[in-house]
């Protein structure tokens, strides 16, 4: 396939940033996305040019660092995947692809295609996690019955892997998918009980301390996230949040 790539060059946050467009020949349709970065970029280096800088790291859809805005869509066209897991075939010879960062105030780009999500880590420390005494009072998991539906909900809820799809789709770049994903991943256990009350006042302070925007319950953010994360799961946090609230 000949391809015509627009992608967004930008040296730094602070630098202003442009579309540059570049022609690409000889692209097959079983290569990946990234795939298809890799020969741009080898074709640069052969020209003297600098490479685009893009994120990445499992090339399996787990990590979800290969983040991009493919023709306005977070991870491109196709449902349920990364931008990793997308393939070439989904493209049609002589097609145009506009490549961009994902846009919004909480994650500044590095460098060209890759952004700064360390605010989601920052949500992350907030809350998302459950303390365990290590000190030989120890009691093994398995020891606690869970309710099957809730166990099921619980790893679907914990199957985000944080890549911000849900931030690029929603016009106010807002975080509550995300956020909601990892309150609901423990919520919805006896092991994330204890801690649950402080758990999600904190996770929803530091996500607006980040300067992600509020929902727009229009549901972009579910239909663009690789994972298919579910919308009750904000529905989840609200009530979480209300309760705790509620107990001061």
């Amino acid at each position: 396939m000949k391809l015509s790539l627009k992608v967004w060059r930008q040296q730094n946050a602070q630098s202003k940033g442009k579309m540059v467009t570049y022609p690409i020949d000889g692209i097959d349709g079983d290569m990946s996305f990234l795939e298809m970065m890799d020969v741009l970029n080898e074709q640069l280096n052969d020209k003297g040019e600098e490479p685009v800088v893009f994120d990445h790291d499992c090339r399996e859809g787990i990590c979800g660092s290969c983040s991009l805005q493919i023709n306005g869509q977070p991870h491109g066209p196709d449902r349920l995947v990364t931008t990793c897991q997308l393939h070439m075939r989904t493209f049609n010879d002589g097609d145009e692809i506009v490549i961009e960062p994902f846009r919004a105030k909480a994650f500044p780009v590095i460098k060209d295609l890759m952004v700064d999500r360390s605010a989601f880590d920052r949500i992350q420390q907030a809350g998302g996690y459950v303390s365990v005494n290590t000190s030989g009072n120890t009691i093994d998991a398995n020891a606690t019955p869970i309710d099957k539906a809730d166990a099921d909900e619980a790893f679907y809820s914990a199957a985000c892997i944080g890549c911000g799809a849900c931030v690029a789709a929603c016009k106010n770049a807002s975080a509550m998918l995300f956020t909601a994903a990892k309150v609901s991943q423990y919520a919805l256990l006896p092991q994330g009980q204890v801690e649950a009350s402080t758990r999600v006042l904190n996770m929803v302070e530091q996500m607006d301390k980040e300067g992600f925007g509020n929902c727009t319950n229009t549901g972009a953010c579910e239909i663009e996230c690789p994972k298919g994360i579910s919308l009750e799961n904000i529905a989840r946090m609200n009530r979480e949040y209300l309760a705790a609230s509620a107990k001061g």
